[in-house]
């Protein structure tokens, strides 16, 4: 992917103490990072997406213990000066360009621009204690995406799903949840689920998760158009992360076996269509995935 010139974003802060992260392959300016601590994850937080402590199951905040990762101290705000924090910056300051254009124009709603703070191991955030397990997450209550960066490299390392392209899908899925909630979808599901079973709030789950899917492919499609970002393989890279954290895949990985009722996140054949769909359409309306018969 070409990245190098997209703009960087301001609206970064860097909790990541000593900084540090990974090497991001093509596209990266800057000198060489060393390999950022791996994370063991679970399959909760492979599945990426909103805080499962605010969309599932009501919004009970955790206070969090205390934790030898902790940090509570501001960090550097700004675009940070390693490559992989650079790489973070620049695909929110492309994923702000685009929506900031397309979201008043789609639907005529003003883009308000979301905060990403980057972390090392764990964090507090306004949805409560966040931890690397986890994995990255948007908390709609202070409207900021969580991200440990060592993530990238354990998606490529463990589940083979690695690339720029791969990463910026990440990136763009949770700014995907920020969209949804500036259209005012999460604040609606989230009361739905208070009145719902756990099947259907896990249902509703998956919608809001496939949604967010296909709006990172609208951001693509515009990127594409503005800034001719893709290369050859990117969309190859972005639907094999897309697959290899389907909810099947996990779930078999983890357990020998799926369980459908149990989704929260949509299989890897759903994650990957509804993608496609955004990257094909370029549209927000053909990202309704509320609306649609089958998600």
């Amino acid at each position: 992917m070409r990245w190098g010139d997209f703009r960087r974003s301001e609206n970064v802060e860097d909790r990541r103490g000593g900084g540090g992260g990974f090497h991001i392959p093509g596209g990266g300016r800057g000198g060489g990072i060393g390999i950022g601590t791996i994370l063991v994850l679970g399959l909760i937080g492979w599945a990426l997406g909103i805080d499962p402590r605010i969309l599932i199951g009501g919004a009970e905040m955790l206070s969090g213990g205390g934790s030898s990762y902790e940090q509570s101290q501001p960090g550097t705000r700004g675009a940070p000066q390693d490559e992989a924090g650079q790489f973070a910056a620049a695909i929110l300051g492309n994923t702000e360009d685009v929506w900031t254009t397309v979201l008043p124009q789609q639907v005529n709603v003003a883009y308000k621009n979301p905060r990403m703070v980057l972390f090392s191991g764990a964090t507090r955030s306004n949805c409560g204690f966040a931890q690397a397990a986890m994995g990255p997450f948007y908390c709609p209550i202070d409207q900021t995406v969580y991200i440990d960066l060592s993530f990238f490299d354990d998606m490529r390392r463990r589940f083979r799903a690695g690339g720029d392209f791969a990463y910026a899908y990440v990136i763009a899925h949770e700014v995907g949840h920020h969209v949804e909630n500036l259209l005012g979808i999460l604040p609606k599901v989230q009361q739905a689920q208070r009145q719902a079973s756990q099947r259907q709030a896990n249902e509703l789950s998956v919608r809001v998760e496939l949604m967010a899917d296909c709006l990172a492919g609208v951001w693509a499609n515009h990127s594409e158009q503005r800034w001719k970002a893709l290369e050859p393989g990117d969309v190859e890279e972005a639907m094999n992360a897309a697959e290899a954290i389907g909810d099947d895949r996990l779930q078999r990985a983890g357990q020998g076996y799926a369980v459908p009722e149990t989704f929260t996140h949509g299989s890897s054949e759903q994650r990957v269509r509804w993608f496609m769909t955004g990257l094909k359409e370029g549209r927000v309306q053909a990202c309704d995935t509320f609306g649609a018969s089958r998600p």
